[in-house]
């Protein structure tokens, strides 16, 4: 049996509009705050999400976004998103940073978020800029006291690793989505267990399929167990391999059915839980 946090991801802009309510229903052990706007990294933001909470739920990762265009696609999204960029690089590099001061204010011992589509080929022009940028926010958040999480997905899992190697910082990690991988053709999230090893911190708990008709386009997001991701062989090799963090379930419907889809989530969480040894 182990007895890892079941979570969820939540809208830190949602949350201080709609209340803990049904956080605390859920009963769930923790969550992913998750802000795009890097205007909410205040002082103030982060007392109001703590007085919220009442100390009932425990913020144990802060995923943190950027400011400028994006656009999750093939043919867009290599030029827009997360660090890679030159032209957005220095401003993104600096919501970051907010960030990691509202992850610190908040007392999570994690900062996430996408970074782009990571160079595949060192010898690519950027590669090095772009890993010393990866090493600017490590170094940022280790003067913290916190660590940094890629979320996977717009790169392979080899590709990660390299940039990590090459950045150098131990407070570098992995926030592992084993449905991005699918959905932007990235790899197997059962063989990406292997390869990232004790760098995985945090996991969302989200489902999949590959790309099909439009290639330029992701693979659509599932309900889990639903998908490509084969849960029911991903989470008993994730525990096994030594994974003591937290997972944070993400489902992109709405309303009272994302309710229906979380609370079924967190039934096979448990289930799998106590019965993995």
């Amino acid at each position: 049996m182990y007895n890892n946090k079941v979570g969820v991801i939540r809208g830190l802009e949602r949350l201080l509009n709609e209340g803990p309510e049904i956080i605390f229903e859920l009963g769930i052990d923790s969550i992913q705050l998750s802000e795009w706007n890097p205007v909410y990294a205040t002082p103030e933001v982060a007392k109001k999400v703590k007085d919220a909470l009442q100390g009932k739920v425990q913020i144990t990762s802060v995923w943190g976004g950027w400011s400028g265009p994006r656009a999750w696609n093939f043919h867009q999204g290599p030029e827009l998103l997360g660090i890679v960029p030159e032209a957005y690089r220095e401003t993104r590099l600096n919501d970051l940073e907010r960030w990691a001061d509202f992850t610190e204010m908040v007392g999570a011992p994690y900062l996430a978020s996408h970074m782009g589509f990571m160079p595949e080929q060192p010898c690519y022009a950027g590669y090095k800029d772009v890993v010393a940028g990866v090493h600017r926010i490590a170094d940022y958040c280790q003067n913290k006291g916190i660590g940094f999480n890629f979320e996977t997905g717009q790169e392979t899992p080899t590709t990660l690793m390299r940039v990590i190697q090459d950045a150098g910082n131990d407070n570098l990690g992995i926030n592992l989505d084993p449905a991005n991988l699918i959905m932007y053709g990235r790899g197997n999230p059962i063989d990406a267990i292997d390869v990232f090893g004790s760098r995985i911190k945090g996991i969302h708990v989200k489902d999949g399929n590959y790309p099909k008709g439009n290639f330029y386009e992701l693979g659509e997001e599932t309900q889990v167990c639903q998908g490509s991701v084969n849960w029911p062989v991903f989470l008993p090799k994730l525990l096994r391999s030594g994974y003591k963090g937290d997972l944070y379930i993400e489902r992109e419907t709405t309303g009272e059915q994302n309710i229906i889809d979380v609370k079924e989530t967190i039934k096979f969480l448990r289930k799998t839980l106590s019965e993995t040894d």
